[in-house]
């Protein structure tokens, strides 16, 4: 049989590495789906509950492995649902390929069923790449530069192919006249900046004596020169939310996590600082970076559109992280005053106290704090953890200390709802030897997180460490929102909004063939995520938690303390429990730290 369009398809994403696509079937691509039954399943072809879940599995696939992430969905309402996880993935500067279906040739432009304008659709969310295939002489060079575009530039492109096309038999582009032929590969090239502009780095940071170092998620790769930077320079580091698993929180000058969902610590860094380097992040909250005027400051970043952008740098290096720190070093000086380094180290201790103290204050039933607080300790060194948008992501991002070679993260930027659970499924099938977490509330579970149960439980079994833990908080409110409302609003809590109908996740598991433990019990914290542990297939763990228990950020003005007092005027239904736990949190703050009585 002559080799079709939709199997030279397949057979290229083969010869570029791709072993596993996250799709759903639909007529759109049907030469495809067809094609994969020729090609026994190779790439690997995955099936979601959703197009939005393929996406976001495959936005998970991409950030755990380092890999490209690839999706495919038919015309029409497919691609159409595909395009929340691609802004997703766009957003967070993500690699992901999107393969859509299309109506036959002959049909476009009648208005036939399901024809959407896809290039217009994807102009934006696929900017750096959208292309339609039309003749099968065309395929080669649209999809390498797909995939060769969404790896150079981290970003989403999207290949669209008509039903016909797909099913014509495939030729290769001629030798002739407006032929273009194509080839593999995208080699990585070392990106390092110019030496006058290292050393004008290096004179800014030497002058330094408060030096705060900020990395986001493109320092991943540049961990031993960040913790190299920060030991001449005796700095403190601070994390954005997608650089949490860049350096481990064992290392006692970092501060953790930053931003409106951050540490005290890092605040601290931040406000006291007379010096900061940011290392590969788009860090958007400037109110959480020092005064402007107060620092300097110096940028390193691989995207020349993110330089200069969130503070008013000094000196913006335009480089690789990993690369460019390594020219950096050899011209930095050793601070011989560790007077900084050792302010920041205390603050960081007293951090944690506030943070154990937290956990363990009384709630109605379950204080979410503690469910974190309980899990941390607990985590394998080699575990992968998500977290969906919403209250989880406070707890993810204060109580999680990351260790070893521990990954972690979530919807940064978009910071859309539902992500959590299928990223543990992408990240399942990058790594099948890990033990994954997903951290989820139970407004994102409702949303598409119950749907996502039944992929995993359609695979847990091909995988080496069947483990995944869904942990849920089940508070029946949708409370980041709730709480948004009080500090930034002075609204009361509106129950037709906010309120969700109870749902037995726990159940729900049971029924699918996974495992599934209610708590209800403070007491029951710990051991439920030990047994969760030792489970021999996916556990969901549904703690039910109190939804008064404050999200307080790291230093709340008093505009959002009045805020939240007004909301309680008018009525708010949780008044006294919010009064109740809220203060009992924030004293936590102010009890003396172990330092101080000693």
């Amino acid at each position: 049989m002559a080799q079709l369009v939709a199997d030279y398809v397949l057979a290229r994403l083969r010869e570029w590495g791709v072993d596993t696509v996250f799709s759903y079937a639909g007529d759109g691509i049907n030469g495809l789906l067809a094609a994969w039954e020729r090609a026994d399943d190779q790439p690997r072809f995955v099936q979601a509950r959703h197009e939005e879940l393929a996406a976001f599995e495959a936005v998970g696939y991409a950030k755990f492995s380092g890999r490209l992430g690839v999706c495919a969905a038919t015309s029409g309402p497919g691609a159409i649902h595909l395009l929340n996880g691609l802004y997703d993935a766009k957003l967070d500067h993500v690699p992901v390929v999107a393969i859509i279906g299309q109506q036959g040739r002959s049909s476009l432009g009648g208005a036939y069923q399901q024809e959407i304008d896809l290039m217009s659709l994807y102009k934006d969310v696929a900017g750096d790449y959208v292309q339609m295939v039309t003749v099968p002489e065309q395929l080669p060079n649209v999809l390498d530069r797909a995939i060769r575009t969404a790896e150079a530039r981290r970003t989403v492109t999207a290949v669209i192919i008509p039903g016909d096309v797909q099913e014509l038999e495939y030729t290769p582009p001629k030798h002739e006249f407006k032929m273009v032929p194509s080839s593999l590969g995208s080699p990585r090239t070392v990106s390092v900046p110019p030496r006058e502009d290292l050393e004008r780095a290096a004179e800014v940071l030497n002058a330094g004596r408060k030096v705060a170092i900020m990395v986001g998620q493109g320092a991943h790769d540049a961990a031993e020169e960040v913790t190299g930077v920060a030991d001449k320079l005796g700095a403190g580091v601070a994390k954005a939310l997608l650089g949490k698993d860049v350096l481990s929180d064992e290392l006692s000058y970092v501060t953790g996590s930053a931003g409106l969902l951050g540490t005290r610590p890092s605040y601290e860094l931040m406000r006291d600082c007379d010096t900061l380097l940011m290392i590969g992040s788009s860090f958007p909250y400037s109110q959480f970076l020092p005064e402007f005027g107060d620092a300097r400051a110096v940028q390193i970043d691989i995207d020349p559109t993110l330089i200069g952008m969130r503070y008013p740098f000094d000196v913006n290096l335009l480089g690789d992280a990993k690369d460019t720190l390594r020219e950096l070093l050899p011209m930095l000086r050793y601070n011989e005053d560790r007077g900084w380094r050792e302010t920041v180290e205390k603050n960081v201790r007293d951090w944690w106290e506030v943070m154990d103290r937290r956990a363990e204050v009384e709630a109605d039933p379950i204080n979410p704090e503690k469910v974190f607080a309980d899990l941390s300790p607990l985590l394998p060194d080699n575990a992968i953890i998500t977290a969906d948008s919403g209250s989880a992501a406070n707890w993810y991002a204060r109580h999680l200390k990351m260790r070893g070679n521990m990954r972690g993260s979530l919807s940064g930027t978009l910071a859309t709802m539902g992500p959590g659970v299928p990223y543990a499924t992408g990240a399942k099938f990058a790594h099948p030897d890990r033990p994954v977490f997903a951290l989820v509330g139970d407004g994102a579970m409702q949303m598409n997180g119950i749907n996502e149960l039944i992929t995993i439980a359609a695979h847990w079994r091909e995988w080496s460490d069947p483990r995944i833990v869904v942990a849920v908080l089940n508070n029946r409110d949708l409370n980041q929102v709730t709480w948004e409302l009080r500090a930034m609003g002075g609204a009361p809590q509106f129950l037709p909004s906010q309120q969700l109908p109870d749902f037995g996740y726990a159940e729900f598991a049971e029924l699918t063939g996974l495992r599934g433990i209610r708590v209800d019990d403070p007491g029951r914290t710990r051991s439920a995520w030990e047994q969760a542990l030792s489970s021999d297939r996916p556990c969901v763990l549904e703690f039910v938690t109190d939804p008064s228990v404050p999200p307080i950020p790291p230093h709340a003005d008093l505009e959002q303390m009045n805020n939240v007092a007004a909301s309680l005027v008018k009525g708010d239904p949780a008044a006294w429990s919010v009064v109740r736990e809220g203060v009992k949190s924030k004293v936590q703050e102010f009890l003396p730290s172990r330092d101080d009585r000693s």
